[in-house]
């Protein structure tokens, strides 16, 4: 949304007599959806905006994101479980992936605002932002939307900045070509309705952020998402450090075959969609008369834990706008810290082409070649999510 459209949404809203002032206790709720702006300058502007006539009780800015049943567990494993919360931190953390993939391209008209948005304003100025702060943030002091809130803007006001200029070896840019999704052919993102033929309008993105505290210092984070991807998934994995000493030999099996490999490190994943759970991957041994380690899985699925149907996302959030609880919806400071994380990339795309060229990759793949960039000097590689 931009500024100019939301003045003219007020103007209507107070000849109905709904909305006076900013200091106005009225029972007004401005609901706005994402993406809040188009860059930092203009956040900054439709802030100003919604605070003249508006208190920041009475905005909403909607994430559906915040209003899934996993990340909304992401705080209450963390901080209800005593097992888990001293190991989130540098000391144990190797480091974490999130994942947001998609297989739709442009259907239903979408193009057309589409290429005048692109992957990182889409997906990882908002959604990808937000289960970053989850996932990393301190405890709250309570569980309240202002305690809440003030957390993850912490997190987000420690993301070391992206040096202006050139961004390679921290983001990676890319646009599907044809491919085949789900056993279908599809087009290419330039030949989709409502796209303009030259565009290098992102449909993928790849990115490396780094947080500068005390709990997360050198644990890089990897960031990506994109369209016409293998499979529709949204996880986000913490990967544990390996062991210091190797004591057992690990096996690595497929069928009936196995074969002895390396070590492999414990994982968290948090499953936000579309099999909704949470998985911890560790070492066991093997019911044999040799002593070897296996890779296995213990999985909680909201679907086997509780049956009927999860509450979808928006109706969640808008019950609680109705309510007035502004806990899982983004306050005005929180948004401009995101864009500030990524405007240097966005800058530098949007000025340095021959710097940063778009890749491509084939629609049904995951993703470019490019994107393994991003891990340059560190021993580790993209965690594909598993059929």
């Amino acid at each position: 949304m931009k500024a100019e459209l939301f003045e003219v949404i007020i103007r209507h809203l107070s000849e109905y007599g709904m909305v006076h002032g900013p200091f106005d206790p009225l029972w007004t709720r401005v609901v706005i959806e994402k993406p809040f702006g188009r860059d930092l300058e203009s956040a900054l502007a439709l802030n100003r905006a919604c605070l003249n006539y508006l208190n920041e009780s009475q905005i909403y800015r909607i994430d559906h994101y915040l209003g899934k049943e996993t990340v909304q567990n992401i705080l209450s494993f963390r901080f209800a479980n005593a097992i888990f919360e001293p190991i989130f931190n540098h000391r144990y953390v190797d480091h974490i992936q999130i994942t947001a993939a998609e297989t739709v391209g442009m259907e239903s008209g979408r193009g057309a605002f589409y290429d005048e948005t692109g992957a990182l304003r889409d997906m990882v100025q908002n959604h990808l932002m937000q289960l970053l702060c989850l996932v990393t943030m301190e405890p709250p002091s309570r569980m309240t939307a202002d305690a809440i809130r003030n957390e993850k803007v912490k997190v987000l006001q420690s993301v070391v900045p992206v040096s202006p200029g050139c961004v390679d070896g921290v983001a990676v840019r890319a646009q599907y070509v044809g491919g085949e999704v789900a056993g279908k052919a599809v087009p290419g993102y330039r030949q989709e309705e409502r796209i303009q033929p030259e565009s290098s309008t992102p449909t993928y993105v790849a990115m490396r952020v780094d947080i500068e505290n005390w709990r997360w210092k050198g644990v890089p984070i990897y960031l990506r998402t994109g369209k016409r991807l293998r499979r529709r998934v949204t996880e986000i994995t913490v990967q544990f450090k390996i062991p210091p000493l190797q004591l057992f030999q690990t096996v690595e099996c497929v069928g009936d075959m196995c074969d002895l490999t390396g070590a492999k490190p414990n994982r968290l994943i948090f499953r936000i969609q579309p099999e909704e759970g949470i998985s911890l991957r560790f070492s066991a041994k093997r019911p044999a008369l040799q002593v070897l380690v296996e890779d296995v899985v213990m999985d909680f699925l909201y679907s086997g834990q509780w049956p009927g149907a999860l509450p979808e996302a928006y109706e969640r959030l808008l019950l609680d706008a109705i309510r007035g609880d502004s806990t899982l919806f983004t306050r005005s400071d929180e948004v401009e810290a995101q864009w500030r994380v990524v405007q240097p990339v966005l800058r530098a795309w949007e000025g340095l082409d021959d710097c940063a060229p778009v890749a491509f990759y084939p629609a049904g793949s995951w993703g470019p070649s490019e994107a393994a960039s991003i891990f340059a000097n560190y021993d580790t590689d993209w965690h594909n999510p598993e059929a």
